[in-house]
């Protein structure tokens, strides 16, 4: 049975997306007075509805700096559910009036700067507690200490997470629906990586992103894709691994995934120079980039940019999307980027009835104290969406940081400055709680004399053109 914060705890939560729905509702059960603020107003009232204790209102941030400091001001915890470019406006506003802040984004250099003065202010800043990040740093470092006061060390960490649609709503050629902000996943679709690899760092740039993909196979779910992601070199430090070999960081998804994504980059659907788009169609837009000569069919001209076949598996999925289409481009948008999410939103997206995944697998070799031999831990957590109610992203990525809010309310996270939920105050609290909602990250152990120091390498394992 968990704790409230009491009636008179005020939570500010910025921004009504897809993530948002089992945070708000959470907190409310718990007594908190919780006003949602959001540029879609009516999607912050809807998410509120007639609870006496909770409030939507219309918020443009960073437009409307005045109105986001009163109501800052006149909360205890702030949760931020905005793109994460964002919370640094946010995160200064909430150190100057001495309010906690908690976020599920990764912890920016602005972020970063902001560590000393919060700390001199006495204001916790809580970052990366959703799921990637956030669960899986909690179920991590739960086996890291564990490991650590056993007396063994931590030689290799390779951490996959990804949210998918449930096998048997995996219907679309693509193999993927959004069950979270769609322009914040092409966006990361465009951020280099750096992994280390038996001590070595390699270092991947944009362009090379979805050729540094491999396979595994997950019980349940079966073969999927995996590809690096940003930085898992800063958690050698953040989790306290010193001398490890491995730290590797990689998103999932299934299969052909990587190539077509790879051929959207090239092809400059990623892109976010502007452009003039006003009366274009998605036939026209594919001329452009592909540098289509006169009279040349769009088809033709980016296979023959892209050097794939016209049958190839990444030219069938732009057909299926309707890029090639004679049909105008959304109005207002202008650029490539912005097109693809508005085509994507439309139809990527899940259908009443259908459900969503989440897949979170983590590695660990081990050597015990005294013994070079390893072991391997692995974590696994698989989730679904329930129908007709919350998606497993939506349950994975807003109760961990509802959880982290209360236990903030309640006093019982005390520490200010830029933190993470690598701390027992932390996910000790948070993951036992996930599991009573049925969010439970299983553990296997495997002895030591099958494996193989280094573990399994994420090396280039790319789908054919």
């Amino acid at each position: 049975m968990t704790g409230e914060p009491g009636r008179n705890a005020r939570v500010l939560v910025l921004g009504a997306g897809l993530v948002a729905p089992p945070l708000v509702r959470y907190l409310l059960a718990r007594g908190a007075t919780v006003t949602v603020a959001s540029q879609f107003v009516s999607r912050a009232r809807e998410l509120v509805g007639d609870h006496p204790r909770g409030h939507g209102v219309g918020l443009d941030v960073p437009g409307d700096m005045t109105a986001l400091e009163e109501l800052v001001e006149e909360a205890d915890v702030v949760v931020s559910l905005l793109p994460a470019s964002f919370h640094p406006v946010v995160a200064r506003t909430c150190v100057e009036t001495r309010t906690h802040l908690v976020t599920t984004s990764y912890v920016s250099d602005e972020m970063r700067e902001l560590d000393a003065r919060a700390r001199e202010r006495g204001v916790v800043l809580l970052n990366e507690c959703g799921l990637d990040p956030g669960i899986d740093h909690m179920a991590a470092m739960r086996v890291i200490h564990r490991v650590q006061s056993e007396g063994g060390r931590i030689v290799a960490v390779h951490s996959y997470c990804g949210g998918l649609p449930a096998p048997d709503v995996n219907d679309n050629p693509w193999g993927y629906k959004f069950s979270w902000n769609p322009r914040g996943v092409l966006l990361a679709a465009r951020n280099p990586a750096r992994y280390l690899f038996e001590g070595r760092v390699v270092d991947v740039p944009p362009e090379e992103l979805f050729d540094n993909c491999h396979y595994l196979d997950i019980a349940e779910v079966g073969r999927l894709q995996s590809y690096p992601n940003r930085d898992a070199t800063v958690y050698v430090e953040k989790y306290g691994l010193a001398g490890v070999r491995t730290m590797f960081r990689g998103t999932l998804r299934y299969p052909g995934h990587c190539i077509t994504w790879k051929q959207l980059a090239a092809l400059g659907l990623l892109d976010l120079r502007e452009m003039d788009l006003a009366g274009e169609t998605w036939a026209g837009l594919m001329r452009r980039l592909a540098g289509a000569r006169p009279g040349e069919d769009p088809r033709e001209a980016v296979a023959r940019k892209l050097g794939i076949g016209l049958a190839s598996e990444p030219m069938r999925r732009f057909e299926w999307l309707g890029l090639f289409a004679e049909e105008p481009l959304p109005a207002g948008v202008t650029t490539p980027l912005d097109a693809l999410v508005a085509r994507m939103e439309e139809r990527l997206r899940y259908r009443p009835g259908e459900r969503d995944m989440v897949v979170l697998h983590d590695e660990f070799l081990v050597a015990a104290n005294g013994d070079d031999r390893l072991s391997r831990v692995t974590l696994t957590l698989l989730a679904f969406g329930e129908v007709g109610g919350d998606s497993a992203m939506a349950r994975t990525v807003g109760l961990p940081a509802a959880i982290a809010t209360r236990l903030i309310l309640e006093g019982k996270v005390t520490e200010p400055g830029v933190r993470l939920p690598t701390t027992p105050d932390l996910y000790g609290p948070i993951l036992e709680e996930l599991a009573g909602h049925g969010i439970r990250v299983i553990e296997s152990r495997e002895g030591a004399s099958s494996i193989v120091r280094g573990g399994s390498a994420p090396v280039s394992a790319g789908d054919p053109a």
